[in-house]
């Protein structure tokens, strides 16, 4: 199983940027896909999550109406549009993918973790 995030990198608040995460190894239509991040000396925090049968999404407060998670299956790739960003948003982004996993995906709900990519935002 390996999920590879890539499309981090170095902005300025204000700036967008799409992150996306490819994955191998799994069924990925039966999985709920999602997108933690975490700030240097900070745990690792849910940012959005887009279910395995509906497609419905959800957001961590700090990101509504900013950020906008998607997937396409036919690519097994999950996606993270980044809009607006501010330098809060600095972390390291992870994807992670919970077989049938609910809408409400806890890190503890996770069975496969991508290795992360660093997004910094500078004001």
């Amino acid at each position: 199983v390996q999920l590879q995030a890539f499309g981090g990198g170095l902005v300025q608040a204000g700036e967008s940027l799409r992150l996306s995460c490819a994955a191998s190894g799994i069924s990925f239509s039966t999985y709920t896909m999602a997108w933690f991040r975490q700030a240097p000396g900070k745990e690792r925090d849910f940012v959005a999550t887009i279910t395995w049968n509906t497609r419905t999404t959800y957001y961590a407060d700090s990101v509504r109406g900013r950020f906008t998670i998607s997937r396409d299956n036919a690519k097994n790739t999950v996606y993270l549009d980044m809009n607006v960003l501010k330098p809060e948003d600095t972390a390291v982004y992870y994807c992670a993918a919970a077989r049938y996993g609910s809408g409400n995906l806890q890190r503890g709900g996770v069975h496969f973790w991508g290795k992360g990519t660093l997004v910094t935002v500078s004001s």
